[in-house]
C-alpha cells in the first residue's frame, strides 16, 4: 500500500482539499459549486488525455526499438548461419587473391596479343608501301616459272635426345662436355636475339623445311659456356646456349639462323620450353656433384606472353628445390622495361625460386635500384659495350663505364662481360672492375654429353647410420691393458 500512496498521494491530497472546500460551498452556493466541479472535470479530462498521448508516444518509439532489435539479431542470426556454412575467411581470401591474379594474367596476355597485332599491321604497312613506292621492271623476256617443290612432311616428333658440355678451362665440379670436332670455329656465343624478327616471307621453303624438321627430330642440342671470375678465370657459372644441327651437319647453326623461322612458325615457346628441360636437367647434374655453379638461360621474349610456360617453371621450382638457386633466367633489357602487370606477377612467384639477369642490352642506362626491385642479380653486357661504349653507341649511362660494375655491386647484382673473342681484351675489362666474364677468349660453348641429359633422376641419398658400439668383455680389455 506504501507504494501505491506514494504514487498517488498528489492526487489523493487535491481530493481532499476540494471535499474540504467544495463541501461547504455545495451547501451554500450549489450553482457555483457545479460550475467549479464541472471546470476541474475538464481539466483534469485533459490533463489525462495529454498523459495519453504521451504514454502512446513512448509506446510507439518502444515499440521501434523494439523491432530494430529484433532486426539485428535477425541479421546476426544470418550472419552466424552463413559463417557456419562458408569457408572460413583466409580459404576465402586466398580464392580471391587467385581470382585476381587469374585475371591479371589474362588481362597481360591480351595486352600483349594486342601488341603484337598491332606491331605486325605496323610491319606489313610498311612492307605495302615499300612495294608501292618500287618501279615496276618488266622484262622482255621473262622465264617460265619452274614449279615449287612441295616439302616433305614433317616425320613424327621422336624422343629428344640431344647432344651436350666439357669447358676449357673447366673445375672438378664442370658438368661433362663432349668434345668438338676440330673444325669448328671459334667464333664468340651469342645468345638469342633481343626481339622476335618481324614476320618475313620466306625466301627458300626447301631451307626452312629443313629447319622444322631438324627442330622436331633429334637436332637441337643445349651446348655450354663458362662464366669465369677476373683475374684468377675460375668458372662460376654456366650459359645454356640453344644450337640446331640441320641434316648431319658437323658444326650446330646458332640461333641467328634458326629462331627467325621458329618464330614465324610460332615455336619459340616450344623451344624455350625443350631448353628449359634440359637446362634442369643440367643443374641437377651440378647439385648431385656437389657445384655451386648456376646455370643462365635466355628466355624468348615471347615467351613472356604465354604464362603456361611460366607457370609450369614455378611449378616445377617448387617441386624440385635443388633448382633454387641454381638456374637463373635471363630476358633482354627491352623486355623489362616493357613489362605489364600480368607479367610481373608471374616473374614475382618465381623471384624466390629462380634467378633473374638482363642480357641484350640496348644502352648502359641501368637503374641498380629499379632492378634489385625487380628480383635481377646478374647483368651481362657485351665486352664491346663496355670497351668501345662510344663508337657507334648512343645511348651511354649517365655515370662513367668503369663506376658501372660498383654502382650494380652495391645493389648486390653482378656484372658479366659477354663475348669477349679476344685476348687482348681481359687486361682492359679488369682496369674497369668488371668482375666476370665469358666468350671465346676463354672457353667456347660445348655440347653436354647424351648420357647426362638421358640419365633419370637418382633418389637423395639417406645418410649412414652410425654402427652401435661393440661389446666387449671386460676380460677382453684388461687383456688389451696388459
Amino acid at each position: 500500500m506504501v507504494p501505491v500512496l506514494g504514487r498517488y498521494a498528489g492526487l489523493l491530497t487535491v481530493g481532499l482539499l476540494g471535499l474540504v472546500v467544495f463541501g461547504p460551498l455545495a451547501v451554500f452556493l450549489p450553482l457555483w459549486s457545479a460550475l467549479t466541479l464541472g471546470a476541474l472535470a475538464s481539466g483534469v479530462a485533459s490533463l489525462a488525455l495529454t498523459r495519453i498521448a504521451t504514454l502512446k508516444a513512448r509506446c510507439e518509439k518502444l515499440s521501434g526499438e523494439v523491432d530494430l532489435l529484433s532486426r539485428r539479431l535477425l541479421k546476426v542470426e544470418t550472419a552466424a548461419a552463413n559463417a557456419a556454412v562458408q569457408p572460413p575467411p583466409e580459404t576465402a581470401e586466398a580464392a580471391l587473391l587467385a581470382q585476381i591474379e587469374e585475371l591479371t594474367v589474362e588481362f597481360g596476355l591480351l595486352s600483349g596479343i594486342v601488341r603484337d597485332l598491332t606491331t605486325v599491321v605496323s610491319t606489313q604497312d610498311a612492307e605495302i608501301a615499300d612495294l608501292k613506292a618500287r618501279p615496276e621492271i618488266r622484262p622482255e623476256n621473262p622465264p617460265a616459272p619452274a614449279p615449287a617443290a612441295s616439302p616433305e612432311p614433317a616425320p613424327p616428333r621422336p624422343r629428344v635426345t640431344a647432344a651436350p658440355p666439357a669447358a676449357h678451362r673447366a673445375p672438378p665440379d664442370a658438368p661433362p662436355m663432349a668434345e668438338t670436332p676440330p673444325s669448328a670455329p671459334t667464333t664468340p656465343a651469342r645468345s638469342i636475339p633481343p626481339r622476335p624478327f618481324p614476320p618475313q616471307p620466306a625466301r627458300d621453303p626447301g631451307s626452312e623445311a629443313e629447319i622444322i624438321r631438324a627442330f622436331e627430330g633429334e637436332g637441337l642440342e643445349i651446348h655450354l659456356q663458362p662464366v669465369v671470375t677476373l683475374p684468377q678465370r675460375k668458372v662460376v657459372a654456366y650459359e645454356a646456349l640453344a644450337r640446331l644441327r640441320i641434316g648431319g651437319t658437323p658444326v650446330p647453326v646458332e640461333p641467328e639462323t634458326f629462331l627467325p623461322v621458329l618464330e614465324r612458325y610460332g615455336r619459340t615457346t616450344e623451344l624455350d620450353r625443350r631448353m628449359l628441360q634440359r637446362a634442369a636437367i643440367v643443374v641437377r647434374h651440378l647439385a648431385r656433384r656437389g657445384s655451386e655453379t648456376t646455370l643462365t638461360y635466355g628466355l624468348s621474349p615471347l615467351s613472356l606472353f604465354e604464362p603456361g610456360l611460366l607457370c609450369e617453371l614455378a611449378r616445377t621450382a617448387a617441386d624440385d628445390p635443388t633448382l633454387a638457386g641454381g638456374l637463373v633466367l635471363a630476358l633482354p633489357q627491352a623486355s623489362w622495361r616493357g613489362l605489364d602487370a600480368g607479367q610481373r606477377s608471374l616473374l614475382a612467384a618465381l623471384r624466390d625460386r629462380i634467378g633473374f639477369s638482363l642480357d641484350r642490352p640496348d644502352d648502359l642506362r641501368f637503374d641498380a635500384a629499379e632492378l634489385a626491385a625487380l628480383g635481377i642479380g646478374q647483368v651481362k653486357v657485351p665486352a664491346d659495350m663496355l670497351l668501345r661504349s662510344g663508337s657507334g653507341r648512343g645511348g651511354l649511362s649517365d655515370i662513367a663505364v668503369e663506376d658501372t660494375a660498383p654502382a650494380l655491386a652495391r645493389a648486390g647484382i653482378r656484372l658479366v662481360a659477354m663475348d669477349v673473342a679476344d685476348e687482348a681484351d681481359v687486361p682492359d675489362l679488369i682496369d674497369l672492375d668488371v668482375p666476370f666474364a665469358q666468350g671465346a677468349a676463354f672457353a667456347t660453348p660445348r655440347p653436354v654429353r647424351a648420357e647426362v641429359l638421358s640419365a633419370p633422376p637418382t633418389e637423395t641419398p639417406t645418410p649412414p647410420t652410425e654402427p652401435e658400439p661393440e661389446r666387449r668383455p671386460f676380460r677382453s680389455v684388461l687383456r688389451r691393458a696388459v
